[in-house]
């Protein structure tokens, strides 16, 4: 179905080739996981898919892709749109209508189908993805997993053969990403839909693939069975690193296979239990009292509690529109409490001069173009520290720390999302606030670039800041964090201990301690310490 002939792609501002020497095929029917490091050009590969490199993100493309037959050199997006539907990391900015029933309907009128079809097929749509009870609901209105799967319906309307997936999961919750999971496993098995779909949280995915296609900086590309894949590939999932140190063969993919492995390892760690991280005790940086917050209508906090101390990590978690990125805006001053209060420093963080309040909180949002206006990355680093009062070359520094090889004159829009990311976080880390607030900071971050920044979290942590991080990613949660945090409907349900608070909930529990259940084991590097591995 899909094509690759001696595929090379380099950018006119790139020193090496993003893609160089790709030569595979996909089959039809098939769902291919497309996994490596970040900037490893799984974004570009993809693009050459679907048309959009490069007809519209400009570079040289050498050697052939083709899709169906189609010479995607020789048509562009519009002219594949027929065949190839595209899927991005954020559905809102794929939307152009307000409601389900007329976004599932838009790409059928942009290809002129007669009324009739159109109507047929979004009914048939509606079904196939449980959307029938949303279909006159705004979109604007609708969950995370619900906006994806609305994404993923407005392609399918069309009846494309082939869709392409760029971390469809990144920015939801787990119970959500199950639902967009769930719906792709459908189309490859019941509709012989082939899927082409780059993902960092293989946690979630890579058991539902029939191949892998890894991309490494330095060596061709690897198209394989999964298993084989990740048994060399230097990012794997939890359950992979597990079965690494333990030896099993063939390598589990699923929590399930695990665990039908897992009694001898269980056996080997009886008796054993993981150090422990006391709390911190201090006075707190930030309180919340009872703190209310509305979102125009809607209650977006109610009633919320928290104190931050200094050398505490908290993991916020919860489903999509819990009220996890309301309860970060309050602590930096973007929305006004409608009762109760919140304090940073002994401030009030939205009756305070934002020149002021950097010295005291620091927040990278979800979207980090929403801090990035330089030209460059190195003129986003000098103005970082020339705000900061830093020293110059602070903010370069850390941006190498945590992920290196990024130019100094690379724009910020031509980074991968990981990338810029990395640029945001380094921004505000150059403050060095007290207290620092991150909202999914791992979304669209490689393994390696994951292990980086909890290095440096827990560095900053050692150093006395607190840190509050509203994630969906259980395994960084379990990793990283002192404490647990878990918000619904804008009210805090669980707060306790990381190990206590995950452990109790199928929903946000680890991998190994799925595995190793019911042991107290997080990670695989608390079993590994306690092997002496």
């Amino acid at each position: 179905m899909i094509t690759f002939e001696q595929v090379s792609v380099r950018y006119a501002d790139s020193a090496a080739p993003v893609l160089n020497g790709v030569d595979l095929t996909v089959p039809e029917g098939e769902l291919c996981l497309l996994v490596g490091p970040s900037g490893s050009g799984k974004s570009t590969l993809l693009g050459t898919v679907s048309g959009l490199v490069p007809h519209f993100t400009g570079g040289v493309l050498h050697g052939r892709v083709t899709v169906g037959g189609r010479d995607t050199r020789e048509h562009r997006p519009r002219e594949l749109a027929d065949l190839v539907g595209t899927v991005g990391q954020d559905p809102l900015a794929h939307f152009v209508t307000d409601t389900v029933e007329d976004e599932l309907a838009y790409g059928m009128e942009s290809l002129g189908l007669p009324g009739d079809v159109m109507r047929r097929r979004v009914e048939e749509t509606l079904d196939l993805l449980g959307l029938a009870d949303l279909r006159d609901r705004s979109l604007n209105s609708l969950s995370g997993g619900q906006q994806q799967r609305v994404a993923i319906g407005s392609v399918l309307t069309v009846h494309p053969r082939v869709l392409v997936l760029d971390e469809p999961t990144s920015a939801l919750d787990p119970g959500a990403a199950e639902e967009v999971l769930s719906v792709l496993q459908r189309l490859v098995h019941d509709l012989g839909t082939t899927v082409l779909m780059a993902e960092h949280r293989l946690e979630r995915v890579v058991q539902y693939a029939d191949q892998v296609l890894l991309l490494t900086p330095d060596a061709p590309p690897v198209l394989g069975e999964p298993a084989e894949v990740m048994a060399h590939s230097p990012v794997h999932p939890p359950v992979v690193g597990l079965g690494r140190l333990a030896g099993w063969r063939p390598l589990p993919l699923s929590v399930r296979d695990a665990r039908r492995k897992a009694a001898p390892l269980r056996a080997a760690l009886d008796g054993r239990a993981p150090a422990t991280v006391d709390s911190s005790s201090g006075t707190p940086i930030a309180t919340t009292d009872r703190l209310a917050v509305r979102r125009g209508p809607v209650p977006a906090l109610r009633g919320v509690d928290l104190a931050l101390r200094p050398g505490e990590i908290t993991a916020l978690m919860g489903r999509n529109g819990a009220g996890k990125s309301t309860l970060l805006g309050s602590l930096v001053g973007l929305h006004a409490p409608a009762s109760g209060s919140v304090k940073v420093g002994g401030r009030t963080p939205h009756r305070t001069r934002p020149a002021e309040l950097i010295r005291e909180v620091g927040l990278v949002p979800q979207d980090p173009r929403d801090l990035l206006y330089g030209e460059s990355v190195a003129a986003e680093c000098a103005a970082a520290d020339r705000d900061a009062g830093a020293a110059a070359g602070t903010c370069r520094a850390l941006v190498e720390r945590l992920l290196p090889g990024i130019a100094d004159g690379t724009h910020p829009r031509d980074l991968s999302e990981g990338q810029r990311l990395t640029l945001a976080l380094a921004v505000v880390l150059t403050a060095r606030p007290p207290l620092l607030l991150l909202d999914e900071p791992t979304r669209g971050l490689d393994y390696a670039a994951k292990a980086r920044l909890v290095e440096i979290l827990r560095g900053l942590a050692a150093e006395d800041h607190a840190v509050l991080l509203a994630t969906h990613d259980v395994e960084l949660a379990a990793e990283l964090a002192h404490r647990t945090v878990i918000l619904a409907e804008g009210e805090i349900v669980a707060d306790g201990p990381t190990a206590e608070v995950v452990v109790s909930s199928p929903a946000f529990a680890p991998q190994v301690a799925k595995v190793l259940a019911p042991g107290p084991w997080l990670t695989v590097g608390q079993v590994a310490e306690a092997l002496g591995a």
